[in-house]
């Protein structure tokens, strides 16, 4: 087992701000009774803990503007390990104003948009190319099946992509099947 040297990110957030170990507690006890998992405990708490320590104060001390620059920092950030950190910043702010009655301000915090990208589709030519590579004609059903099922399940964004892959991958598949 590993030595510990250091605090840890909630220990730290409560050396800086003592008040912040009762409000843990508290978020402790209603994760519990809502029953979500320890998992989400686990992400809330140091989210808002980093947040603590930022500011060296509770977030409810914290303006809104404050906090959307902390935010927009946080988004632009090349350090920032990944989007759903940011995502566990926001709903576990979100999560702890609720839990103070303070809805105002967890309505206040940006509402996160899903990706829109669209999916990738390779036209008549590119898929030619892709469905003959494989020798044996098992491999290339295979390829052909795959990429049916993968496109169907992606084209519940782009409906309009569906119908001219799905035909032509029919053709496709029902000429390899006859050679």
């Amino acid at each position: 087992m590993r030595k510990r040297n250091a605090f840890t990110i909630l220990e730290k957030a409560v050396a800086a701000v003592p008040e912040f170990e009762p409000m843990l507690k508290k978020l402790s006890q209603q994760v519990i009774l809502r029953g979500q998992s320890k998992s989400t405990m686990d992400n809330y708490s140091r989210r808002i803990a980093l947040f603590v320590i930022h500011f060296n104060r509770l977030p409810e001390q914290v303006s809104e503007d404050e906090i959307n620059e902390y935010l927009a920092a946080l988004t632009c950030d090349p350090k920032s390990p990944s989007r759903s950190s940011f995502q566990h910043m926001v709903y576990g702010l979100r999560y702890y104003y609720r839990l103070l009655g303070m809805n105002k301000n967890a309505i206040a915090l940006p509402s996160l948009k899903g990706n829109t990208k669209l999916p990738v589709i390779l036209n008549n030519l590119k898929l030619k190319e892709l469905f003959s590579a494989p020798a044996l004609l098992k491999q290339r059903n295979l390829l052909t099946s795959l990429y049916l099922f993968t496109n169907r399940k992606s084209t519940k964004t782009c409906p309009t992509s569906k119908n001219v892959s799905i035909i032509f991958l029919q053709k496709t598949l029902k000429s390899s099947l006859s050679t």
